[in-house]
Formats: C-alpha cells, sequence, structure tokens
C-alpha cells in the first residue's frame, strides 16, 4: 500500500518542472532587471566619467587650432599607423576634449597641450553591461535587443490581461499585502507606459540593428553591411593608403562654426589619416532636433563636400538618427535626464514587483518555492550591490578592467546561491547592509584619493549622491519584514 504521506512521482515531476519554469522566469526577468539598473545608471554616464577623472581639464570651448594641434600630437606618437582619429569636444555635461585613436585617448587642455591618458574603467564596465551584457558584441546586441522586445510583450500582454487598468488608474491600497504590491506594479505600469514602451522598442532597434543589417548584407549585398547602413549613414570614400600629409583640422571646424552658427560640433572624426584616402567628418548636434546629430564631411584640403542627411534627409533617416538619444536621454539637459531616472527606477520597481507577486501567490495557494523566492530577492538587491563591489574594486585599481567583469557576475551568482538558502527577506536585509557598507567604503576611498577635487564641479554631485543613496537603502531597510498577506475575491484561488 502506497504512503499516503509520500507525493507521487508524476507531482513531484511537475513541481520540479514548474520550478524549473520559475527558473527562467527568473533568469529572464533578472537579465531585463539588470537592464533597467545599469540603464538608469547610463543616463549619467558622462558625469560618471567625470567623477572617476576629476582632475582632468575642463572647458566650455576649445579652439580651432587648439584642438588641431593636439590631435596631430597623440597622432605622431602613434607607434602604428592609426585608422581613426577622433576629437571629441567640450560639452554642457561633459566639459573636455579628448583626442582619440584606434588605441589609446588623451586628454588635451585649452592650449592644445596633451595632458593626461583618459580612462574610465567603471563607467566602461557599467556602458558594456547595458550594452552586450558583457557578451561578445553581435550576441550581446542580439540578446539585449531581443530582451527588449520581450518587455514590449510584457507592456503589451500586461494592458490588455487588466480591462480596468485605466478606470483603476488612481487605485491604491494600502497596508493591503500583497495587494498593496499589485496596485503599485499595475499604477507604476500604467503612468510610465509610453517612457516605457518608446526605451524598450529604442533598446530593441539598437539591439537587432546589426544582426539585421547582416542578415540583410547576407541576403543581397554580397555580405556588405556598410552597404546596407550606407543610405542612411553615408559610405565612406574608397581606402587609398599611400601615405600623405595628414589632413587639415582646423579649416573644417572654422568652416561649421561661421557656415553653421546652429550647428554645435560634438566630435570630429579623421578617417584614414596620413594616407591619399584621408577625409574628415563633423558630427554636428542641432540642439532643437531629437537626432544626435549630421556628419558633415570635409577632404583632406579641409574643404566641405556635403552633409550626410540625417538633419534634412529622407524621413526614415531623421527617425532612425534620433532613436539613440530617445533611448538614453541625451536631449533636453539635466531636466530630461533626471526625469529619465525616475522613470528608470520605476522600471526597476515594476520588474522587481513583478515576480513578487507570482511568488506570494503561489504562497498562498500552498505551493510556495521559498529557494526562488529568495534567489530572485537576491538578484533584485544583489545587482545593486555587486555594481557597487565593482566600483568599489575599480577605485582600489586592484584588477585589471576585465576582471570588474568577473567580480560582477561571480558575486552576483554567490548572493543568488546564498539568497536562495537563507531567504527572500534575510537576503534583502543582508544585502542592503552590504551595500551600504561597500557605499560608505566606495567614498571614504574616493576622499582619499582624490582629495580636494572631492569638492569640484566633476568630484561632488556623484559624491552626494552616493551618500544620499546610502540614507535611501537605510530607510529601505527598515521595512524588510514580512507584510500579512491580505485577501481580495479579484485574487483569491479558484475553488
Amino acid at each position: 500500500m502506497q504512503d499516503s504521506g509520500k507525493p507521487k512521482k508524476s507531482a513531484l515531476r511537475i513541481m520540479r518542472s514548474l520550478e524549473a519554469h520559475s527558473l527562467i522566469a527568473i533568469i529572464f526577468g533578472g537579465l531585463i532587471y539588470i537592464l533597467a539598473v545599469t540603464g538608469t545608471l547610463s543616463v549619467f554616464n558622462h558625469e560618471l566619467q567625470r567623477w572617476e577623472q576629476p582632475y582632468a581639464p575642463e572647458m566650455q570651448n576649445i579652439s580651432p587650432e587648439a584642438a588641431e594641434r593636439a590631435a596631430y600630437n597623440v597622432f605622431q606618437s602613434e607607434e602604428v599607423p592609426t585608422t581613426h582619429l577622433y576629437i571629441s569636444f567640450p560639452r554642457p555635461d561633459l566639459p573636455r576634449t579628448v583626442i582619440t585613436t584606434d588605441t589609446q585617448a588623451f586628454f588635451a587642455d585649452q592650449n592644445g597641450a596633451i595632458v593626461a591618458e583618459e580612462a574610465f574603467p567603471w563607467t566602461q564596465f557599467l556602458l558594456d553591461l547595458h550594452y552586450y551584457l558583457h557578451l561578445p558584441q553581435t550576441l550581446g546586441l542580439t540578446v539585449v535587443g531581443a530582451l527588449g522586445i520581450m518587455l514590449i510583450a510584457l507592456s503589451i500582454s500586461g494592458v490588455l490581461a487588466h480591462p480596468r487598468i485605466f478606470r483603476d488608474a488612481f487605485t491604491f491600497r494600502r497596508g493591503a499585502g500583497r495587494l498593496t504590491t499589485v496596485d503599485l506594479h499595475n499604477r507604476l505600469s500604467v503612468w510610465t507606459l509610453p517612457f516605457h514602451f518608446s526605451n524598450a522598442l529604442t533598446g530593441s532597434i539598437l539591439g537587432v540593428a546589426s544582426v539585421l543589417a547582416f542578415v540583410i548584407a547576407t541576403a543581397g549585398f554580397d555580405g556588405d553591411t556598410e552597404a546596407v547602413f550606407s543610405p542612411i549613414f553615408g559610405s565612406e570614400p574608397a581606402a587609398n593608403e599611400a601615405p600623405s600629409d595628414i589632413a587639415k583640422i582646423a579649416k573644417p571646424i572654422e568652416h561649421i562654426e561661421e557656415t553653421f552658427p546652429d550647428v554645435d560640433p560634438t566630435f570630429f572624426i579623421m578617417h584614414d589619416p596620413g594616407t591619399l584616402g584621408q577625409n574628415s567628418q563633423i558630427v554636428g548636434e542641432h540642439g532643437d532636433r531629437l537626432i544626435f546629430g549630421d556628419y558633415y564631411t570635409y577632404n583632406a584640403a579641409g574643404e566641405y563636400q556635403g552633409n550626410i542627411g540625417i538633419s534634412d534627409g529622407t524621413i526614415g533617416q531623421q527617425i532612425i538618427g534620433s532613436v539613440y538619444n530617445v533611448h538614453f536621454g541625451n536631449w533636453g539637459g539635466l531636466p530630461v535626464k533626471l526625469a529619465y531616472m525616475l522613470f528608470g527606477v520605476g522600471l526597476c520597481v515594476i520588474v522587481a514587483s513583478g515576480l513578487k507577486i507570482y511568488f506570494t501567490k503561489r504562497r498562498e495557494k500552498g505551493n510556495p518555492v521559498p529557494r526562488l523566492e529568495g534567489a530572485w530577492s537576491a538578484i533584485i538587491w544583489g545587482t545593486p550591490t555587486a555594481l557597487a563591489l565593482t566600483l568599489f574594486v575599480a577605485l582600489l585599481d586592484v584588477v585589471p578592467n576585465w576582471g570588474l567583469v568577473a567580480v560582477f557576475w561571480l558575486s552576483l551568482v554567490a548572493m543568488m546561491i546564498y539568497g536562495s538558502r537563507i531567504g527572500q527577506s534575510a537576503a534583502k536585509q543582508c544585502l542592503i547592509t552590504v551595500s551600504c557598507v561597500l557605499l560608505l567604503g566606495i567614498i571614504t576611498t574616493y576622499v582619499v584619493r582624490h582629495q580636494e577635487a572631492v569638492m569640484s564641479f566633476a568630484g561632488l554631485p556623484i559624491t552626494i549622491s552616493l551618500a544620499t543613496l546610502i540614507v535611501v537603502l537605510l530607510l529601505l531597510k527598515r521595512t524588510g519584514g514580512q507584510t500579512p498577506v491580505k485577501t481580495d475575491p479579484e485574487f483569491a484561488p479558484a475553488e
């Protein structure tokens, strides 16, 4: 006679299958959450770059002659010929001049002298995490684009699954356990839907563009992906590697400033410098437009050859040229960045609360999965902890740049394993405490390392933000206990 207290093999198989299904949901939900957190931080990547190197010379503008002098100095220092030479001009949120080649990057002062090497390892780590999830570039873009498509699907299905979504747009039941979480999830989803939909859409476009271009190029352009993008972004002239004097730089900059006074130059790009095939482009920003800018082309003598047309070409060109700025909030200055930060935090809460509702419903139905719930809590609170750990390690300068990738992913996996053992509430309390300790260590290390630069415009805003984050986390830590669950007919288990 079979023991009635022992579950049947079929029931165990179903239970394990459901747990495997939930684990997959946690993995994909966790990746979307990581993208939400890193995307929110990436809006301030220029401010973070300044914070990492607060001593770099800053200026509102640089003269064409000084920019040319700095670029020539860096070009002449190249041991191996570079295929590109870039000048990044001062901008309001990044008031620095940077000269970059294929292998190195240097700050220039206002006189065109080379001052120091540019290096912002943690900000670059953050951007690579958001762009590629630290996967190989094409694969990473594909995965991130697919997650963006998944987020679009979740947004649409969420709206369709709630017929009262607009009627209940201002309903919020405080102190109602899971129902409070449900209301928070639904209300934030409704109020921020336009932002999250457009952000997921533009992220998907940026993510899958390279893959689609490869497919299209293979099908109709003999594998030439440049031919696919050329109708939008233009194409480079045929290369001629015969040596030549380096092209003019000051003359094109002077031309765009005099001829297009409403255009703000952000980048100077020289293709194949020091060869007969060299040519230059200036990326000019249009302050009243969503486009990232337009390309203004010059020959080696500095003579204007025309623009690509992103600012005044086809509608398709102008739409594609706006995708990047719409996604990252690179328009409208600080007020827009702060709005993107609030919307980004909202998305983090939406993603975090979605699976929390799922786990709570399972508990109510007598089918809890405490290990998975603890692992999910570790992802939610462990992602900021892992980011703080990598920032602390980057400030200590004790590992190479690739080591930050290992520190992030290994620590996050370890926190998930630990969270699955101690439970979701204990995981939250523990990880918030660790985050606060790390943030305090970051601030202390930064003050010791940079001293008076902490009080500069480059150092102070982020330092104050980190201190504020400690206060916010401590307030959140006080709400770490389990809230009693209240039921409602709308969510009661079916009989």
